[in-house]
């Protein structure tokens, strides 16, 4: 059997047009020798050139916004740490956002440029680790109209051979449409020390979902478990060396109703 590979986008005599392709060459960090290949590909194909223009758009505000923390001098017990590969700049981004920003802040952002209240919620235990940082990542994508996944539901075979290519482990995209959400898409985000996913689902009435997939788990048992951040409640489970969590703003009955569901597909056998 072959080993999987992203799929496609150009065909031709030379190496076929990748997705990646299109992000490193967005990110400034394409191999020389396929620059002029991808830039004549993006040339007679516009559709995906208005992509890759609205992802160094992305990139330039993100260089803006962190331009204050790039110019702060590192801090005495960080200088002699040993330097890692970079990820590109929307991986970075999204990394300091995680660390840094609390799901809570996130959402009053969101509040605050659409004038509206979150919505009332009960209060639930408070979050740590994996669960934690999928209800952050949730409250910093989900808002996001226009651009809310780097790979489309167009192109889930593709979404979903790339997101388990860079984990190491198969990952897949539990199909909840009998539930009301169907798939927008997916990306790829930085764990703490290796990649994670996170996959999207949107419902009729605009309300947004997503499944956060780690293997940065620790000992832990596979009972369900809930808690919030913020706006943002969280089932979360641990199964076969994976850490699942439901993130959304959704009441607690209805997350654990996807939850189930989700744990009935994406569990072994």
């Amino acid at each position: 059997m072959d080993d999987p590979r992203l799929q496609a986008i150009g065909t031709g005599t030379a190496p076929p047009v990748t997705e990646a392709d299109l992000h490193a060459y967005a990110d400034r960090q394409l191999a020389p020798g396929r620059l002029a290949q991808v830039e004549q590909f993006l040339a007679a194909h516009p559709e995906q050139a208005a992509r890759v223009r609205d992802w160094q758009q992305q990139n330039a505000l993100l260089r803006d916004l962190l331009a204050p923390v790039h110019e702060e001098p590192v801090p005495p017990g960080l200088a002699m740490r040993p330097v890692r590969a970079a990820w590109p700049w929307r991986g970075l981004a999204a990394s300091l956002l995680i660390a840094t920003v609390s799901a809570g802040a996130a959402w009053s952002l969101r509040g605050m440029v659409e004038a509206g209240a979150a919505p009332a919620t009960a209060s639930g235990p408070a979050l740590t680790g994996f669960a934690q940082r999928a209800a952050i990542a949730h409250a910093v994508y989900s808002p996001d109209k226009r651009r809310p996944v780097e790979v489309g539901a167009d192109q889930e075979q593709a979404l979903v051979t790339w997101l388990t290519r860079r984990m190491g482990a198969e990952v897949r995209a539990p199909a909840l449409a009998p539930l009301g959400y169907a798939l927008i898409g997916g990306r790829l985000l930085p764990g703490e020390k290796a990649p994670v996913a996170q996959f999207m689902y949107g419902a009729a009435d605009g309300r947004r979902l997503t499944l956060y997939v780690t293997r940065e788990v620790g000992q832990a048992d596979a009972a369900f478990r809930f808690g919030q951040d913020g706006a943002v409640n969280v089932f979360y489970w641990v199964e076969n060396h994976f850490g699942y969590a439901i993130s959304a703003d959704a009441d607690r009955a209805e997350l654990m109703k996807v939850s189930q569901e989700v744990y009935r597909q994406l569990k072994p056998g």
